[in-house]
C-alpha cells in the first residue's frame, strides 16, 4: 500500500482528529486491557512476549538512563546486577544511546558472573539501509559482548519515508534477516515515538513484503490515551496479530516529564502502563530508589476495570489535550536521528539514480 493510499484509507475510516486523538476520558473503554497482571515471581511479574514462546519481566530496564554520564560505570553495572538478581530479565539498549555508553556498560555487567544467560538481551540500530545497519549490527554485538541479541529492533520510524526505506532494495531489513540466519538475532522489531500512524504504515509495508514483526515498540502512558492515541490506534492492531507489545516513556520520557503536570503518582503512571496489554514496560532506572519503584509496580499491580481506568484518565484528560507533556511526539527533543541523519545512511543507489542531483 502507497502512502497516499494508506492515508486516505486512514481518513476514509473516520480516523480524524475525533477519534484518532481521543481526549475523552470516556474513551478509556476503547482501549485494550490487560486480562491478567501476569505470573508473579518474588517481586517480579512475568508476561509472555507475543507469539514468541519467550516469558520476560513485565518491567525492563532502559538503556538510555543507564547510560548518563554522571552515573559512575560501577553504580550502572551494580544496578544492572541487582535488577537482575531482583527478578529483570528484559534489557533495553540501542546503538545510539550515550555514544556507544550504554551498550558497554550492560555488555560489561552481563559479562560477568553469568549474567548474560539470564537475561532477554534487546537492542535498536538506526541505519536504514544494508550496509550502515550491517556495521551498527556488528558494533553492538562487539559492545555488548555477545554474539548474539534476543532482539533487534529498527530504532526512531518516525518518518513515513522510514518504512519505504527499510523494505525497499538494499534496505536494513536485509541486513537483520542476514544477521538472523547467522544465529545473531532471534527476534526482529521497530520503534518509534512520533505519530501512530507512522506504525501503522509500518506495518501495513511488512505485510506487503510479507513480513510480521515479533514486537513493536511504542510510547503508552496517561497522556498517550488523549492525544495521537498509540494505545488506541496501534495497541489493537498488535494484540490481533499476536505481537509481542514493548511500551515505553511511562513517564513521558526524560526525568519523569509527566510529573511535573502534578496530576498522577509514578506508581500510577506503571500501574496504567501494566494494565495495557504490554509484555514488557521500559522505564528508565538511574538510581536505587526507581529500581525500587519499578519492584513495587510490579508487586502492587491489579487489573484495573473500566471505570477505575476512566478515573485515572480523567486525571489527565486536560494536561493532556494539546501534547504538552508528550514532547516526543509534539517536538524533535527526543528525535536522535533527526539530529543525525548520518546515523541511517544514504538512500538506496536505485533512488540515487533517479535523483542525482540531489544530496546523499
Amino acid at each position: 500500500m502507497k502512502r497516499r493510499n494508506f492515508l486516505q484509507t486512514v481518513a476514509a475510516a473516520g480516523l480524524t482528529s475525533s477519534t484518532a486523538f481521543p481526549h475523552q476520558a470516556g474513551d478509556a473503554a476503547k482501549i485494550p486491557r490487560a486480562t491478567q497482571p501476569g505470573e508473579l515471581r518474588g517481586e517480579m511479574l512475568y508476561r509472555r512476549l507475543g507469539r514468541t514462546g519467550e516469558t520476560v519481566s513485565a518491567i525492563g530496564l532502559g538503556g538510555s538512563h543507564i547510560g548518563k554520564a554522571q552515573i559512575p560505570d560501577a553504580e550502572a553495572i551494580r544496578l544492572i546486577h541487582q535488577a537482575i538478581d531482583r527478578g529483570i530479565t528484559f534489557m533495553d539498549n540501542c546503538w545510539d544511546y550515550n555514544e556507544g555508553r550504554s551498550e558497554m556498560r550492560v555488555g560489561a555487567a552481563l559479562a560477568q558472573g553469568g549474567y548474560r544467560g539470564k537475561v532477554f538481551l534487546m537492542t535498536k540500530i538506526d541505519g536504514r539501509n544494508k550496509d550502515i545497519a550491517t556495521r551498527q549490527i556488528e558494533t553492538s554485538l562487539q559492545r555488548l559482548k555477545t554474539d548474539h541479541v534476543d532482539l533487534l529492533q529498527f530504532h526512531e520510524v518516525l518518518r513515513f519515508d522510514d518504512p519505504d526505506r527499510i523494505f525497499g532494495p538494499g534496505g536494513a531489513i536485509e541486513a537483520v534477516l542476514a544477521a538472523k540466519q547467522a544465529g545473531k538475532v532471534r527476534f526482529i522489531g521497530f520503534t518509534g515515538h512520533k505519530d501512530p500512524h507512522v506504525h501503522l504504515y509500518m506495518l501495513e509495508t511488512a505485510a506487503k513484503h510479507n513480513f510480521r514483526f515479533d514486537t513493536v515498540q511504542m510510547p503508552l502512558n496517561v497522556m498517550d490515551a488523549h492525544f495521537r492515541s498509540f494505545a488506541q490506534l496501534v495497541l489493537p492492531k498488535l494484540v490481533e496479530q499476536g505481537i509481542g507489545v514493548l511500551g515505553m516513556k511511562p513517564f513521558c520520557g526524560g526525568d519523569g516529564i509527566v510529573l511535573k503536570s502534578n496530576t498522577v503518582q509514578p506508581i500510577e503512571c506503571l500501574h496504567y502502563a501494566l494494565n495495557l496489554p504490554t509484555s514488557v514496560v521500559i522505564t528508565g532506572i538511574d538510581k536505587q530508589e526507581v529500581l525500587d519503584q519499578a519492584f513495587q509496580a510490579a508487586k502492587t499491580f491489579r487489573p484495573m476495570d473500566e471505570t477505575q481506568l476512566a478515573s485515572l484518565l480523567a486525571k489527565t484528560e486536560q494536561a493532556a489535550a494539546a501534547g504538552k507533556y508528550e514532547l516526543f511526539k509534539t517536538s524533535a527533543h527526543f528525535d536522535t536521528t533527526a539530529r543525525h541523519p548520518d546515523f541511517l545512511g544514504s538512500d538506496s543507489p536505485a533512488v540515487q539514480k533517479l535523483a542525482p542531483e540531489l544530496p546523499g
